[in-house]
């Protein structure tokens, strides 16, 4: 019993010491934060005299470069003002003395003398009256200077505005706004105070799992870096098909930067359509190029197996070749009760993509059995009665081609293939019709499951 509780102690003892170690640590960083916002603070007032005593330099200079240019303005107009009031006076000067001269004229009473006055003082009338030398010169009486203003409410304001600015709030990746295409992502965010975010920094990697966010969000190296964007959104180009991204968005001015929490986004598939020309003679393609029909009008029914042993494919192949990516796509099947889904190399035969060759790999229905079918060997599978869309995941890359009930989300089979060449869609049909489903997103629950065989 003493044994066990100086164990008991022991243990006590020990949880009590670390825990007292990591109180110390703790306090530990906390003087030392307490002295980085000493330090921090100190020089930030300093920084804060610096900036004031440098807009009061600026104020200062511009006082007198304003001031300058008043006393300028000033001296110009009262220039032009004397010299148009000294013309005026000397027009006076000239136009008194001819009056005075004239007037004199008039009371001379000698007749004779008048006559001969009269004469030149008349035509020197005339003549300075028609003179511009006493009509009253050009002048502005509006220029008084009064139609400048000092109006500093603009910089007052912001002045009264001045403040210590901070680092953006952490905008949010708005997932719903986003869109995608087989190769390409736009992403959109938001921002709580946008007006002082300068510009954001889009950073971006290939997901590959959950544990990865925290050691890629710690790797710069293993980051896509968009840096300068002013809006709040871009379109990120040159993506793989059929992939999940992770996407970080960092706001970014003048004291620094705060980043979004993950958002993971994917591409969709590599979309494509039927290729009308490669259908056999007895299959119909529609205008859309999306769905096939077996034309049976001409046609004799067969019974049984025979019709995938014996006879050819009836078959169209789609209009894109894949060497490498992840994509997905679906079957609709239209009433269909005897088809193939799959895929087949360029070089397969034409009209042998139904598995019986090593260069095609197909999920079959003949009547109300199923198989998946490779160079002519059959597996066997058992999908719900009811199916009525047969999904088909290709890892061109991981070298794997799984079949699923895309209603059901049940997993059918998945062929193991080293691909050497690139591959094609292939749709064989000889009853009713199938439409195919592209450029689809990979589903979630499709998402880093290993499909099992």
């Amino acid at each position: 019993e003493c044994l066990h509780k100086d164990q008991a102690l022991d243990a006590n003892l020990s949880s009590l010491i670390k825990r007292n170690n990591e109180l110390e640590s703790l306090m530990g960083k906390l003087i030392q934060t307490c002295q980085h916002v000493e330090v921090n603070a100190s020089r930030q007032e300093g920084r804060l005299m610096e900036e004031c005593d440098l807009l009061i330099d600026i104020i200062q200079q511009r006082r007198q470069i304003i001031g300058s240019k008043i006393k300028e303005g000033k001296v110009v107009r009262l220039r032009k003002l004397a010299q148009q009031i000294a013309n005026c006076k000397q027009c006076i000067d000239r136009s008194s003395a001819l009056i005075t001269q004239a007037d004199v004229t008039l009371k001379e009473t000698d007749h004779a003398r008048f006559l001969q006055t009269a004469k030149g003082i008349t035509e020197r009338v005339s003549m300075a009256t028609a003179s511009s030398q006493v009509l009253i010169p050009e002048i502005n009486l509006t220029d008084t200077f009064d139609t400048f203003v000092l109006d500093f409410t603009r910089e007052k304001k912001l002045l009264e505005n001045l403040d210590y600015l901070t680092a953006p709030s952490a905008p949010c990746i708005r997932e719903e706004l986003c869109t995608a295409s087989y190769d390409t992502i736009t992403v959109h965010w938001t921002s709580d105070d946008e007006f002082s975010v300068v510009s954001y920094e889009l950073q971006y990697c290939i997901f590959t799992g959950q544990s990865n966010i925290i050691s890629l969000c710690n790797s710069v190296d293993s980051w896509m870096i968009v840096p300068n964007i002013k809006q709040n959104h871009y379109t990120v180009h040159g993506l793989q098909s059929g992939t999940k991204y992770i996407f970080i968005v960092k706001a970014i001015n003048q004291a620094g930067s705060r980043s979004s929490e993950p958002g993971t986004l994917k591409t969709n598939s590599q979309p494509f359509k039927l290729d009308a020309k490669s259908a056999h003679r007895k299959l119909k393609v529609s205008h859309d190029n999306l769905t096939v029909e077996r034309d049976e009008t001409s046609s004799k029914k067969s019974h049984g197996q025979d019709r995938f042993s014996s006879q050819s494919s009836y078959g169209v192949t789609a209009n894109v070749y894949i060497d490498s990516g992840r994509h997905y796509w679906e079957a609709l099947i239209g009433g269909s009760t005897w088809y193939a889904v799959g895929i087949a190399y360029k070089s397969a035969p034409k009209h042998e993509w139904i598995g019986k060759n090593s260069a095609s790999w197909v999920l079959c229905r003949c009547n109300n059995s199923w198989v998946a079918r490779h160079n002519s060997k059959e597996m066997a599978i058992e999908p719900s009665p009811h199916l009525r869309r047969v999904g088909v995941l290709l890892d061109y890359d991981a070298g794997s081609l799984a079949f699923y009930d895309a209603v059901g989300s049940q997993h059918l089979h998945t062929f193991h293939v080293s691909f050497v060449q690139p591959v094609c869609p292939v749709f064989n049909v000889w009853n009713k019709c199938l439409t195919v489903l592209t450029g689809l997103p990979i589903p979630d629950h499709l998402e880093g499951v290993e499909p099992l065989d």
